[in-house]
């Protein structure tokens, strides 16, 4: 029998990130494709001791096990709240947060309740695939802004509202963008503030990455939530720090916008797994442990990021060097990164081509790596085969 679906399904494009997971399984492929996580700085051994914590005492062990609220456990919640080296927004109160199902989950929902079809938002532009996803997923109508290597171009945005733009929001990754890497200046951050308030858009600030600075943390600008509560709402997750499996992110908002977030949740999945909300919040209270952990992944991002930069440090190669997070985007002069793809397939090298994250520009000589996965030498190998391909250097 056909099956006739929803318009709204048809509404649904594939990510070609996600899509390139399945191809990145292939035996003996090399994938700098996925904003994947090291699997080997997954703490095992410490999630198991703290699923033991949680199921060995009876008490916690039934909350765990249970039914729990839509806005998350309260524990975890004034955690995050008290935890800086996760979630960095600070002068947090337990109240502040929504646990989601990750940081995807909680993008759908801010989008579910602020965005009507039509509706005008504006996004970084190259952009986090993720979020293009959900915001056209709810009829957005998405205006691209240009990011360089001091973020998102306030200058143009602000010319664009002179003009009479009106973006119901703004959605931004300051700190280290996905796929750029790129961290938002000072002064564009204060600038940022201002016309949210001047002309009444809210903006959302993805800090999935903001926990990974290669320098001192003193470096990192701080999340936008921490100086403009009011205006921004700030969306973060375990992904990137402790393991995506977990599936537990947040986002912080003001009280009205929480409401209207429970509500949507309540309809879509009552509440985030309170199990994993329990392990989360057993680690988190473990201050000696996030410090190791999180020196060691830094370090490791760190060590990789310079082995994958030094590898294409050649002529018609330019990029900015990674300052944290996980990804090189590298312009490949004169090279169209899409059919390189193709031929690096075709020699076990998965990369994704910067066309998949424009929204203006096309970005079509540009290329995202992920040096999270692999270890320095492989990283070297693949960037020798993809300049080989592109013919540079």
């Amino acid at each position: 029998m056909a099956m006739n679906l929803a318009r709204r399904a048809h509404s649904f494009d594939g990510s070609i990130v996600r899509e390139l997971l399945t191809v990145g399984e292939r035996p003996g492929m090399r994938s700098l494709a996925g904003g994947l996580p090291d699997p080997h700085s997954f703490p095992a051994a410490r999630l198991e001791a703290a699923a033991r914590a949680v199921l060995g005492t009876p008490g916690r062990a039934e909350r765990a096990l249970q039914y729990g609220p839509t806005e998350g456990l309260c524990e975890l919640r004034a955690l995050l709240a008290v935890t800086p080296t996760v979630q960095r927004v600070t002068g947090a109160v337990e109240d502040d947060f929504v646990i989601t199902a990750g940081s995807q989950q909680a993008l759908h929902l801010l989008s579910t309740v602020l965005v009507d079809g039509g509706d005008t938002v504006v996004v970084d532009d190259p952009c986090y695939l993720g979020a293009r996803q959900v915001l056209e997923a709810v009829g957005a109508r998405l205006v691209g802004v240009l990011v360089d290597e001091e973020g998102l171009r306030i200058d143009i945005l602000a010319d664009r509202l002179r003009a009479g733009l009106r973006p119901r929001l703004v959605y931004t990754v300051p700190a280290y963008q996905n796929p750029s890497g790129a961290v938002l200046s000072a002064d564009r951050r204060a600038a940022l503030i201002a016309l949210a308030r001047r002309y009444g858009f809210v903006v959302i600030e993805d800090d999935a990455y903001g926990a990974l600075a290669f320098e001192h943390s003193s470096a990192v600008p701080a999340p936008l939530g921490t100086d403009a509560p009011d205006v921004v709402v700030t969306v973060g997750t375990v992904s990137k720090v402790l393991a995506p499996g977990l599936r537990v992110g947040w986002l912080r908002a003001p009280e009205a916008l929480r409401a209207a977030v429970a509500r949507a949740k309540q309809a879509f999945d009552l509440h985030t797994s309170t199990f994993t909300q329990s392990v989360v919040a057993e680690l988190l209270t473990d201050g000696d442990f996030l410090g190791r952990h999180l020196g060691c992944l830094r370090r490791r991002y760190a060590a990789r990021a310079s082995a994958l930069s030094a590898a294409f440090s050649v002529d018609g190669v330019s990029f900015t060097p990674p300052r944290g997070g996980l990804f090189l985007w590298v312009h490949l002069h004169g090279v169209d990164t899409t059919a390189l793809f193709d031929d690096a397939l075709k020699h076990a090298v998965m990369f994704v081509p910067g066309r998949a994250f424009a929204v203006e520009d096309s970005w079509c000589e540009y290329a995202r790596l992920s040096f999270a996965t692999l270890p320095e030498s492989t990283l070297h190998v693949c960037a020798v085969e993809l300049i080989r391909l592109a013919r540079l250097g």
